[in-house]
């Protein structure tokens, strides 16, 4: 090899060792950004989450809030499979029933963050309530955001422990917000028991591979590839699971349990879309409605009537 051809490789594999460092450098960046445990300062602003003002008063002064606070909820505790202590909240339903809730909520949020809907369920269709801190998230252990996939398991150890506790004749829907409708989609494509009788998942996402590529898109304009499937790797090292293998989207479609979508139309932090593919390959019976003028996780907040009717509908077609 003459002295031009050696020094071209050497310039080859320079680049080529400083593209792998940035490549390795932004993956690590972008793990911490959106997966590890910590601040999350970057959703700051972000456009994409701009709330309403009706939407606004609902979440922040909504009468849901001072009923969350005078409630006598029962600290559940649960140990996951991989060694973390996970933290919920049991409120039993004023009358005696066979039916319970278990909420899942959304990116940063809280288990009491789902009174929002769980005031609706307790007070008007007398249901016991259960909603659990993620891991990851507000009591519950965990130096990650699990996205839902770890998380599938963890519900699957919740509803153990509601039927546990509440007995074999137990009626159990799954309702999720966001993150938190990943995580109960993520739970369908697996065993569920046969006491699961439905499952409501609002703004969900069709993989975390999938969100994060729009996202980096939307908020970096960057390509998905290279920087994404190492960042995935990156997870695995660091979480234990890939932001391919994390797809509701696979999952559906091995669903048994009737699935219930919801939607807003003018969602562009969680595209509409995800949920029409999501619902266009579910296996179990399915039902979707989407809201005009409601952003991200908004359609309770803005149109509570339509969306409790469709609710209500879906639930006495598939629950006892």
């Amino acid at each position: 090899m003459n002295v031009t051809k050696k020094r071209w490789l050497k310039i080859c594999i320079g680049l080529l060792s400083v593209l792998l460092i940035i490549d390795i450098t932004a993956s690590f960046y972008f793990y911490n950004l959106a997966i590890k445990r910590n601040e999350k300062d970057f959703l700051v602003g972000n456009k994409d989450l701009k709330v309403s003002a009706k939407a606004m008063d609902t979440f922040l002064e909504g009468d849901w809030r001072q009923w969350v606070s005078s409630q006598a909820f029962e600290i559940w505790d649960m140990q996951s499979r991989d060694g973390l202590e996970l933290q919920g909240y049991f409120l039993k339903a004023k009358k005696p029933t066979n039916k319970t809730v278990i909420f899942a909520h959304g990116y940063l949020g809280r288990a009491k963050d789902m009174g929002l809907y769980g005031q609706y369920y307790y007070d008007e269709l007398g249901y016991n309530l259960l909603t659990v801190d993620l891991r990851g998230h507000g009591q519950s252990e965990g130096d990650y955001i699990g996205f839902g996939w770890p998380d599938r398991l963890d519900l699957l150890d919740w509803i153990k422990l509601v039927l546990k506790n509440q007995g074999a004749q137990s009626e159990i829907v799954l309702h999720g917000l966001s993150m938190g409708a990943a995580t109960v989609l993520m739970a369908s494509g697996e065993d569920l028991p046969n006491h699961v009788k439905a499952i409501i998942a609002d703004s969900p996402y069709t993989s975390v591979y999938d969100l994060f590529e729009y996202q980096m898109h939307r908020m970096y304009h960057l390509p998905a590839f290279p920087v994404l499937p190492t960042t995935s790797l990156v997870t695995n090292m660091q979480a234990g699971y890939s932001l391919t293998e994390a797809s509701a989207l696979e999952q559906v479609k091995k669903a048994t349990v009737p699935i219930l979508y919801i939607h807003g139309n003018n969602d562009t932090f969680v595209p509409t879309e995800m949920s029409k593919e999501l619902y266009e390959n579910t296996k179990s019976e399915t039902d979707i409605i989407t809201f005009d003028g409601a952003n991200h996780g908004e359609a309770f907040a803005v149109q509570k009537d339509k969306y409790i009717k469709k609710l209500n509908e879906f639930l006495q077609k598939y629950v006892k």
